[in-house]
């Protein structure tokens, strides 16, 4: 029969304990990745369809768009030769996160083609 020494009663528990705060610090820096990584997917999309829609001179649904995304977002229009880009840059929700900044930048060819 495989006995227990009475020195070793409680190692597994406090190996535990010991453990247990760097997984969760692991945890948490995984989660904060991924939701970072989300947000930054969410403003390029956003970026992209509101540079095709200005650069085609649709500026209603542009705004529509730009509505949707929220206050909290700055928005940063620049022309770059026939380039119409937008930059979208906003902080994430709470937390030790709301020190980063996240942006997406997205380009789109101005239309030079006039509409009657």
């Amino acid at each position: 029969m495989n006995r227990v020494a009475s020195h070793d009663r409680g190692s597994v528990t406090a190996e535990f304990a010991v453990v247990l705060p760097a997984m969760l610090a692991v945890l948490a820096v995984v989660l904060s990745s991924l939701m970072l990584a989300t947000q930054r997917l969410s403003l390029g999309a956003s970026a992209a369809e509101i540079a095709r829609h200005e650069a085609r001179g649709d500026h209603a649904t542009a705004g529509m768009h730009l509505a949707r995304v929220g206050n909290a977002v700055t928005v940063e229009r620049t022309l770059h030769g026939a380039l119409h880009c937008v930059t979208l840059r906003s902080a994430p929700a709470a937390g030790l996160l709301a020190a980063l900044e996240v942006s997406a930048t997205r380009c789109a060819a101005v239309s030079t083609e006039e509409t009657a």
